[in-house]
């Protein structure tokens, strides 16, 4: 045994001094040979030539490694297999380096959203215990005095004192102000001063965005938010006060003073303008007082309060004044970076200003809490994963660009819903037969925001149709998603036309359009959406046709840019719009856009979240196929409001103003009676239960075309497609809809069109249902893939179904995606002898 182990130290030995280098010269990098049981010292040098290559392949295949040695002197006396060894320890380094740093990242999260956690329970047993308190008291005084009168709510309800502008004075009355605001917003960020519970159909725990809360027995509408961000405290506070920025409904905020405090504070007086969420309501204005800080303990804190009396004397008169109570931002910076975000937004809008109908928008804190406190809180975790490079979006576009461009359509559809008149509008004469409210606006201010130099003069200024009306047992996003999906059903295409010639701004661009017959289709290419999916932004592209020989080598289709937010149906009290506007096929960073669109707002507070049906594929998922199951589902709704707004904006010549005018009147009332017409048809409780969507027009059920598929399958292979496939079974859809394959179909026509996806081949092909109905087979399959289905097609028909080898297909966005096979087979119909289409399956496929 010790001649063995002698021999193993001299072998050492000699394979140390062979490396040619000194002990102080050697690399620490030590690496083990599988089959000689040697140990390598490599050089600096040679583990610099090595990371060199690793840099650019980590895994290099075995022809490689020999040209290494033969390019590399310095690796000449070093076996190939023994270079083979290192790479593998060295991806194994990287692995257990990338997979450390994601556990001290995870890490880190979980005890920042643990304390937060904890935090968050000792405040609720606090609130208990207040609770408790109260009661005992209210007891107690209905015992002994049982002819007076208690209010409950008066332990709960924070009294804000009022200020006046007199109190400003001079720097000490500003920080009393200031010092008592700060006080009385940490109560509510982490006390019981106001009886906080949790935000419904919201999931708290370390998985959600964060935790909410709503107020509960309170002075005004209240919310509350609690989240933890990976970045620091000042420039969340930097983000979060530039409001205008995250805020959708803010229109302007302006610092009239800044005073120094202590702390490296700053007090400053703000005056705010909301905007009006409906035509139906005049919009708010706060003057306030923000107050910015850092504690003790070395939290950030930007809190803010109103204060009375007139404020700025330049406040347009559609403005009604509200009340901001305490309300802030406290940043706590967390160990190893990121932030934890306590939101707190506590406001009194005045409810008696607006028409009964709409006062639970104005006394709902559901309301605040989804427009201002959540909102706040996803947009600054959206910056951060920006920032960290983990967002990604189409056509090349910068995260920043595309916020920009959404931010732009907002703020231009809510000027056109509010009208301000400091901003050039002025109401045109309306005979009120549908309540359509047209107004004009040539301000050249205005305009040179829109438009180029160039176009100034050939535009005269441009119009706003818009109405509000009131919906009935209409669920807000399902609505939205059918006029974003089913645009033919209220659109009329020449006016979409009218208005995208008009910002191009081309010698024909007022005098009449050229003769255009368009499609009715229409393909949506999506460019990103927000973290949470609450809001995303697409192009839209309308094809069209000209009828002209001579111009029929000019493009006609017609591209909106747009954005759809409050789709999703478990979302309680969301706002649900589509707006959109013409823009050029290039789509420069400074197009000029004219928004319109809808925007539908529930005025029901029911605490439960929807239960609701809608007319595509993805609908019947979740829905069984009992009919007391769906009638419960109806009957459980009750009656919901809504108030759903419209606005078109439609640019003209000056001479005219009159026949656009008549034309937006006109063609506003079309989509009211169109949008009427919908809303009618995807109500609960107007859908018959015996009634299943279509996936097209001349389709079969939903259901039975997922049938339909499978049985095929089983005829043509001889096994399975899916794990349960019982004739009578409903979830045979919803298995097919969540296979992990992508599962698509085409027509049988000259030219293939895809019918048909589930949710794999929807996002292999970067699509949706709707545009997918415009995706043609060709394009999806290289020249490869091309020639060899072309090559299998005979086989198809004969046989009945073919497999195809390895491949790559594209998808609509132009991404390689590459599959491990294809299998493609006939889908018949009912009958089993009507071939009605073509299913593909592909097995593993992955982006390259």
């Amino acid at each position: 045994m010790a001649m063995v182990m002698a021999q193993q130290q001299r072998q050492y030995r000699e394979s140390s001094s062979g490396s040619g280098s000194s002990g102080g010269g050697m690399s620490k990098h030590m690496v083990a040979s599988a089959d000689t049981s040697k140990y390598v010292r490599y050089t600096v040098e040679q583990v610099e030539a090595l990371e060199l290559v690793y840099a650019e392949c980590p895994k290099p295949s075995s022809l490689r490694r020999q040209q290494l040695i033969r390019e590399c002197p310095i690796l000449s006396n070093i076996e190939p297999k023994q270079i083979k060894v290192w790479f593998q320890n060295r991806r194994c380094r990287e692995k257990q380096r990338k997979e450390s740093t994601r556990l001290q990242t995870v890490n880190r999260k979980l005890t920042a959203m643990n304390k937060l956690l904890m935090e968050e329970n000792d405040r609720l047993q606090k609130q208990v215990s207040q609770l408790v308190s109260e009661n005992g008291y209210m007891r107690q005084q209905l015992q002994t005095a049982s002819g007076s009168t208690t209010d409950g709510n008066s332990e709960s309800v924070v009294n804000t004192p009022q200020h006046s502008l007199q109190d400003t004075n001079n720097p000490a009355g500003l920080l009393t102000i200031a010092e008592e605001t700060l006080a009385e917003f940490l109560s509510k960020a982490t006390g019981t001063a106001v009886d906080w519970v949790q935000m419904p159909g919201m999931k708290p725990g370390p998985d959600s965005v964060g935790i909410f809360a709503i107020s509960h027995r309170c002075n005004g509408v209240a919310a509350r938010a609690c989240g933890l961000v990976s970045l620091e405290p000042t420039k969340i506070a930097e983000i979060l006060k530039d409001r205008p920025s995250w805020f959708r409904d803010c229109r302007s905020l302006e610092v009239f003073t800044m005073f120094p405090a202590g702390n490296s504070g700053t007090i400053e007086l703000i005056y705010t303008q909301i905007y009006a969420p409906t035509t139906l309501a005049p919009a708010r204005d706060f003057w306030t007082l923000r107050y910015t800080t850092t504690l003790e303990n070395g939290s950030l804190v930007v809190c803010e309060r109103s204060l009375s009396g007139s404020g700025p004397n330049t406040a347009p008169p559609q403005f009604i004044r509200a009340e901001m109570l305490p309300s802030g931002y406290l940043i706590r910076p967390c160990d190893g970076g990121g932030s934890i975000i306590h939101i707190v937004d506590h406001l009194k809008l005045e409810a008696w200003s607006v028409p009964e109908v709409l006062r639970p928008l104005y006394q709902s804190s559901k309301v605040v809490a989804q427009k201002m406190t959540i909102a706040a809180l996803q947009y600054v975790r959206q910056i951060a994963q920006e920032t960290s490079g983990e967002v990604v979006y189409g056509l090349g576009r910068q995260p920043a660009v595309l916020r920009t461009f959404s931010q732009r359509l907002s703020r231009g559809f809510n000027d056109a819903i509010n009208g301000f008149s400091d901003d050039g509008w002025t109401l045109l004469n309306c005979d009120g037969a549908e309540d359509v409210i047209v107004a004009s606006n040539s301000a050249k201010t205005l305009m040179a925001s829109l438009y180029t130099a160039n176009a100034l003069d050939m535009v005269g200024g441009f119009l706003c149709a818009k109405a509000s009306m009131l919906l009935q047992n209409v669920p807000p996003a399902v609505l939205v998603r059918f006029l974003r999906e089913h645009r033919s059903e209220w659109a009329d295409f020449s006016v979409d036309a009218y208005s995208a010639a008009a910002l191009k701004a081309g010698s024909y661009a007022f005098s009449g359009m050229r003769a255009t017959r368009f499609t009715g289709s229409q393909i949506i290419m999506p460019l990103g959406h927000t973290i949470e999916n609450e809001e995303m932004v697409e192009v839209i592209r309308l094809e069209g046709h000209s009828l002209t020989p001579e111009d029929a080598y000019i493009s006609r289709d017609i591209h909106l840019l747009q954005i759809c937010s409050g789709i999703d149906e478990n979302t309680v009290g969301v706002c649900s719009e589509l707006v959109f506007a013409p823009i050029d096929e290039l789509f420069p960073d400074d197009a000029p856009l004219l928004p319109s669109g809808f925007r539908v707002i529930p005025l029901d507070s029911k605490s439960d979240s929807m239960t609701s049906r809608t007319l595509d594929l993805t609908s019947s998922l979740e829905v069984g196929s009992s009919a007391n199951q769906r009638t419960s589902d109806v009957t459980s709704l009750g009656s919901r409001r809504s108030v759903l707004t419209i606005a078109f904006q439609f640019p003209f010549e000056s001479s005219l103003l009159e026949n656009v005018a008549t034309m937006a009147r006109q063609y506003v009332r079309s989509v009211i009676s169109s949008v009427q017409r919908v809303a009618m048809a995807i109500s609960p409780s107007g859908l018959s239960p015996t009634v299943g969507p279509k996936l097209s027009p001349g389709s079969p059920e939903a259901l039975t075309f997922a049938h339909w598929i499978c049985q095929s399958y089983r005829y043509h292979i001889g096994s399975e497609l899916l794990r349960s496939s019982s004739a009578g079974d409903d979830t045979v859809l919803k298995h097919l809809w969540h296979h992990l394959d992508a599962i698509l179909c085409c027509s049988l026509k000259s030219l293939p069109v895809l019918i048909f996806a589930n949710q794999a081949g929807l996002d292999m092909l970067e699509t949706t249902l709707v545009a997918l109905q415009d995706v043609t087979l060709d394009k999806i399959f290289d020249e490869s893939g091309r020639k060899s289905l072309c090559a299998e097609f005979p086989k198809i028909m004969q046989q009945g179904f073919a497999c195809l080898p390895a491949g790559i297909c594209m998808s609509t966005m132009g991404r390689n995606v590459s599959f491990d096979q294809a299998i493609v087979w006939k889908v018949f119909a009912a009958d089993e002898t009507t071939v009605h289409c073509l299913a593909f399956i592909f097995v593993n496929w992955s982006f390259i």
